[in-house]
């Protein structure tokens, strides 16, 4: 079993990275394969409702950006994905919301039934906002969302600060556990036999009819 922990943050090794790590050693523990995955501070196309990866095809702008074709590759290889990013105006980083717009929206990501959880990183505040956003991407892709003992949120200036940060440190361990947990119960049940739930086919409406 892998879990890919994708670090949204344009520092390869600051903040988001140490609490991303922090969940990656306890996975470890746990005998979970484990891969961080940095998006890098490059600019990314955000996604521009083209249509043209319907029934599965690529996204037009993955040779342009190949940070995420080479993600969505991985994604569609790991069995669970946690995915972090510093908070900018209490949201997560306009690169790595392009970069999930893109991601998720395409329909050559193979996501359903892979257990997924957001991980922020702010000095002080926009946490919680930000948390939430990044949680409507695994909440529209029928993925089960793995929560921790808080909101998963740890903060600091600097990776000495989010050291130091003992309650964010502990809530990232215990995701880490809780994210192992799950995938060794979807593990042993399909061992058992038990089904995955059954898809439906999409109905798109709107609000008038």
């Amino acid at each position: 079993m892998k879990v890919l922990l994708i670090n949204g943050s344009p520092r390869p090794h600051g903040c988001t990275y140490t609490a991303l790590k922090e969940t990656e050693k306890t996975l470890n523990e746990a005998g979970i394969e484990t891969e961080i995955f940095h998006i890098g501070a490059k600019a990314i196309q955000g996604c521009t409702d083209c249509g043209a990866c319907a029934g599965g095809k690529p996204c037009v702008f993955d040779k342009e950006d190949e940070v995420v074709a080479i993600a969505r590759k991985k994604v569609n290889e790991a069995d669970g994905i946690i995915v972090g990013s510093p908070v900018y105006f209490a949201g997560p980083n306009g690169n790595l919301t392009a970069f999930m717009n893109r991601l998720f929206y395409s329909g050559s990501v193979n996501c359903i039934g892979k257990p997924a959880a957001a991980i922020v990183s702010a000095r002080r505040a926009g946490t919680t906002a930000a948390y939430e956003q990044l949680l409507k991407y695994p909440g529209i892709m029928e993925m089960p969302i793995v929560s921790s003992c808080y909101w998963n949120n740890v903060h600091g200036s600097c990776p000495e600060d989010v050291q130091k940060d003992e309650e964010g440190l502990r809530t990232m361990r215990v995701l880490g556990r809780n994210m192992a947990w799950l995938l060794r119960c979807i593990d042993a049940g399909t061992a058992a036999g038990v089904p995955a739930p059954r898809q439906e086919p999409m109905a798109r409406t709107n609000f008038i009819r």
